[in-house]
């Protein structure tokens, strides 16, 4: 087991050795075009956001990995869909305006998860409070937030347990996920808009989370990417 796993560390030491990154065989406008077309080609094959490591390994190492994407995206401006970052990576997603023709014609994403009132108004929670326990939860909203609802949102796998609570009993706390991010087309948490900005704004704060009142934008964040859909 150990000659083969050798074996097959060689294998992709020779590979990576034989695939040419730099390409300076080719004029520099020529290598820029083919630099473009390996990213797209990797980002639209692929199944999962894919980050700047990844995309290092198929283009130069003084290439510019952002200017290569905003040259992308810029011949994408035209085109239904669009080069989007997101969930620490970039990725292929179609732009809001055609979701109802894409729904109309395929139906919703498969990836599409179906969030109640409450759902969302939990997860808002864990997002900006995170990492929080069941009991902080309930505290919050002053109800009691049942397991079901958090088995819910774990199952999604929009929250994961976090460390343990230092509070008596150590419970588990909750955290948001990568898939969070990307079902709300997030790239990072810092892309979440500022909660006290909001409260001191006007737009938010615990009376209206409690009476129901989401903050606008946030349920329907996710309509370049995935379909949130929130029942009334």
């Amino acid at each position: 087991m150990v000659e083969a796993a050798r074996a097959r560390e060689g294998k992709g030491r020779s590979d990576d050795h034989l695939f040419d990154r730099e390409l300076d065989h080719l004029p520099p406008e020529a290598r820029w075009r083919e630099w473009m077309n390996r990213v797209e080609a990797t980002i639209f094959a692929a199944s999962e956001p894919v980050g700047r490591e990844t995309l290092a390994r198929i283009v130069g190492k003084t290439c510019s990995i952002d200017l290569l994407i905003d040259d992308i995206r810029e011949e994408l401006r035209g085109r239904p869909y669009d080069l989007v970052s997101v969930a620490g990576g970039w990725k292929h997603l179609t732009r809001p305006a055609y979701a109802d023709a894409i729904r109309a014609a395929v139906g919703g994403s498969e990836r599409a998860v179906d969030l109640t009132q409450s759902d969302v108004l939990v997860l808002m929670c864990v997002a900006y409070f995170q990492p929080i326990t069941r009991a902080e939860l309930s505290s919050f909203f002053g109800k009691e937030i049942s397991r079901d609802l958090i088995g819910h949102m774990r199952g999604a796998g929009l929250i994961a347990s976090g460390p343990r609570s230092p509070t008596p009993g150590a419970p588990y706390t909750y955290v948001t996920t990568k898939a969070f991010l990307l079902e709300f087309g997030l790239d990072t948490l810092r892309d979440l808009p500022d909660f006290e900005a909001l409260e001191d704004a006007g737009l938010l704060s615990k009376e209206k989370l409690l009476a129901g009142d989401i903050m606008p934008g946030f349920a329907d964040a996710g309509d370049s990417g995935a379909d949130a859909a929130i029942d009334e």
